[in-house]
């Protein structure tokens, strides 16, 4: 296959790392792009078709595969009418506002035959990438995994406020940040299932704290701890193995400056599209066991965390433990 010709569909904060990797990543590029601002399509100009309406940019034809990083509550609708016209996706997690949507996208996309894929970009970080071909040589087997995923989140939304908008996002830090430390359990683990959880709300009613307590086959435990109230940044992932040993991974680590990892990560999320529509597995484990991207699942264990969350109270901001 030649290069291989990408729509991007919505142009807010997340955009410009995906961009940017389209430039970057050989063999791929962005021909289309489409936001209903018509004022953010400007630059593009004669550097890409424009469009401020996705149906549009899906009738136009001449792509290979879509890009969706528009708000949470568009994904569904935008991901459905890609899969209808035979388009791959590749869609910024959450993959959908609830997993019963996430469920229909995936039957959809399997029906068409075409690849639904949610971009979980921390798989994609070098540090993780480096502890699971760490992990992969070490004979014994995991026994935990923490994933601290802290941010002050006013720092990271810019234009784009429908982050603070419970009904937009799909909630707060669990629903946008948790898809994205729950698909490094997974990653490192295997699936689980939430054992428990303890979610902290502001006086809008914004999850900004939460603390998530996992479980998955033969004991192994997971933990996930979440803050969007922090100030600065720590993203990072700690690894127990039943022989005692622990590893850690600090997914910033190099990165100087807020945000700045994403720039290789989503490198490697367009890399690995690009090469699943090449007819190959997405590469995203670094040597473990390829499990795959799944937003179905961590679209469950969200809702399982708002559900046993439900009675929280609320607090301007929960302490954070180093």
């Amino acid at each position: 296959m030649s290069g291989l010709r990408f729509g991007v569909v919505g142009l807010g904060v997340i955009s410009r790392f995906y961009l940017a990797a389209l430039e970057r990543v050989p063999g791929v590029e962005a021909v289309a792009v489409c936001d209903r601002d018509a004022a953010v399509l400007e630059p593009f100009g004669g550097r890409a078709a424009c469009f401020t309406d996705h149906r549009e940019l899906l009738a136009a034809g001449g792509l290979d595969a879509v890009v969706v990083t528009v708000p949470n509550d568009l994904h569904l609708a935008i991901c459905r009418d890609a899969l209808r016209a035979g388009l791959p996706v590749c869609v910024e997690k959450p993959l959908a506002l609830r997993a019963a949507e996430g469920e229909e996208l995936a039957v959809l996309a399997a029906e068409r035959r075409v690849p639904l894929f949610t971009a979980f970009h921390r798989r994609y970080n070098a540090a993780v990438r480096e502890l699971c071909a760490a992990l992969a040589e070490r004979p014994a087997p995991v026994r935990s995994v923490t994933v601290r995923y802290f941010e002050r989140i006013e720092e990271h939304v810019g234009r784009d406020r429908w982050y603070l908008d419970p009904e937009r996002c799909g909630g707060g830090c669990v629903a946008d940040n948790g898809p994205n430390a729950y698909d490094l359990l997974r990653l490192l683990a295997g699936r689980m299932e939430l054992s428990g959880a303890r979610v902290v709300r502001d006086g809008g009613g914004v999850d900004r704290y939460a603390e998530l307590e996992l479980a998955g086959a033969d004991g192994v435990r997971g933990r996930i701890e979440l803050d969007w109230s922090y100030p600065g940044e720590l993203k990072d992932v700690t690894v127990e193995s039943a022989d005692g040993s622990v590893l850690r991974a600090d997914l910033l680590a190099g990165h100087a400056g807020f945000k700045q990892s994403l720039w290789h990560e989503y490198e490697g999320v367009v890399g690995a599209f690009a090469g699943l529509l090449r007819g190959g597995t997405d590469g995203s484990t670094g040597g473990a066991a390829d499990r795959g991207p799944d937003g179905v699942d961590a679209l469950r264990v969200v809702e399982a965390a708002y559900r046993a969350g439900a009675g929280a109270g609320t607090a301007a901001r929960a302490e954070v433990r180093g």
